[in-house]
């Protein structure tokens, strides 16, 4: 589904030069969930950056599906986005000024597929938020943002997810949550990748892949571990 040849990220020149990606080769297979982790500055952000097209490499290629995406224009990228990739991030990004309906049909807006509202209706039912659909940011807690954040990624069916730290802000009980939501959504066959420093996190992923100085030093394959009824 994915793969990364020898990608290398390289900011600034001289003194001020910084490596945050130094020749990674990677894969990953339709519906595998993989967790990264690394100490902070070893290209976590970086990495899933450049796999979502927010971030260009400086040499090297990305594959998604066997078609090289790297050397895509801006709006190539943003339809490769649309249908293929979706953004989870730590901060939720809902517009304040939208109901948590709103929010989730706004990438349909966008890319002009019009406003299909039984399918968000139905996403957000999926995560929980059937009866929330009419409420504002600011009327909902963190978990239930993260939620309409989630919905708002599904809404275009995309194959894969990159999420950057989504539980980052929450408590234990609410990143749960979030988790048990990942979990089934890997379980119907959605691709995620999740960059995350929590390593009771990572045991939720099939694959975790540890970076350091923005190269891959470690990658293990582990069973699966499922979110505890509380």
């Amino acid at each position: 589904m994915l793969e990364l040849r020898e990608i290398s990220k390289i900011y600034g020149e001289g003194a001020a030069r910084v490596v945050a990606l130094d020749k990674v080769s990677f894969s990953v297979e339709q519906g595998n969930f993989v967790a990264i982790m690394g100490p902070s500055g070893s290209g976590k952000s970086t990495f899933l950056n450049i796999i979502g097209g927010l971030d260009s490499p400086t040499s090297g290629e990305v594959l998604l599906d066997e078609k090289r995406i790297d050397n895509l224009d801006e709006n190539a990228l943003v339809d490769i986005r649309r249908g293929k990739i979706a953004y989870v991030f730590q901060q939720y990004h809902l517009l304040t000024s939208l109901t948590a309906l709103e929010n989730v049909l706004l990438p349909l807006v966008f890319c002009g597929a019009g406003k299909e509202e039984d399918r968000a209706l139905e996403i957000l039912e999926k995560v929980g938020l059937g009866k929330r659909t009419g409420h504002k940011p600011s009327q909902l807690s963190g978990g239930e943002q993260q939620r309409v954040a989630i919905a708002r990624a599904l809404v275009s069916m995309p194959s894969l997810i990159l999420a950057d730290e989504p539980t980052g802000n929450m408590d234990r009980k609410t990143g749960g949550e979030i988790l048990k939501l990942f979990t089934q959504l890997h379980k119907e066959g959605h691709g995620i990748i999740m960059v995350t420093h929590d390593p009771e996190i990572a045991n939720f992923a099939n694959t975790t892949v540890f970076l350091q100085d923005g190269k891959i030093v470690k990658k293990i394959n582990q069973k699966v571990r499922r979110p505890r009824k509380r």
